[in-house]
């Protein structure tokens, strides 16, 4: 099946790009390079949200994902009619108490595009998603039988002054990827794309997480994930 494939593919390269220094156990990403996002990206007003546990997508990174329940079955069959826009949230402790219906979440979250979709036996999918965007939830729509969220987009977006600074902060994160030995990182991915891959692969809590994806800039992310990779080392 193409799914398959692309899904082996996925975790081949995000295998190869980080299991050098053993910090990543192989789940899936984008395969070759890894972009920070997609510029210019007009996020709907309203978009429907998928929450999970973890923090499940940053901009620019890919992540396969299974769909099965009959909610988000209608959810991910809507967004292909659509814009095949999806926002993935993150549920806040305690939400296994109230799960089958709208448990608090996150209100900062990551907006994907459905790029892959493979259509399975009672109406559940395989689908891979590319984040594109950050957002925040202003209010909730219950219109649906999944949740839609009114959002607005929350762009991160590089000064010329922070790429020299940023190319640094990269370069760090690939020595403590690595363990100073020979880098897997493509050499086409931008700086922004290996931030956004370690913050979204790398093994850490789910506060911490969803702490990443909460920083306001770029910069801010890879000097706590460099934190982070140091205390693990």
């Amino acid at each position: 099946m193409q799914f398959k494939k692309l899904a082996s593919a996925l975790a081949i390269a995000i295998t190869a790009l980080l299991t050098a220094g053993g910090l990543v156990r192989a789940q899936s990403a984008s395969p070759g390079k890894a972009p920070s996002g997609v510029t210019g990206v007009t996020l709907p007003s309203t978009i429907p949200i998928f929450p999970l546990e973890p923090t499940m997508l940053f901009p620019g990174v890919s992540r396969p994902l299974y769909i099965f329940e009959p909610r988000y079955r209608a959810m991910v069959a809507d967004a292909l009619k659509g814009d095949r826009i999806i926002g993935m949230t993150t549920f806040k402790p305690g939400f296994e108490a109230n799960y089958q219906g709208r448990p608090e979440i996150y209100p900062i979250g990551c907006a994907g595009e459905i790029t892959q979709v493979e259509e399975l036996s009672g109406g559940r999918y395989n689908i891979v998603v590319r984040g594109l965007v950050k957002f925040l939830v202003t209010s909730e729509d219950e219109s649906r039988p999944y949740r839609l969220a009114r959002v607005e987009a929350l762009p991160e977006v590089l000064n010329a002054a922070e790429r020299p600074a940023l190319h640094k902060l990269r370069e760090r994160l690939e020595a403590l990827v690595t363990k100073g030995g020979d880098s897997k990182v493509p050499a086409d991915m931008s700086d922004e794309g290996l931030v956004n891959m370690l913050a979204q692969y790398v093994p850490m809590s789910l506060a911490e997480r969803q702490g990443l994806l909460e920083l306001e800039s770029m910069m801010l992310r890879a000097e706590a994930l460099i934190t982070l990779l140091e205390q693990q080392h």
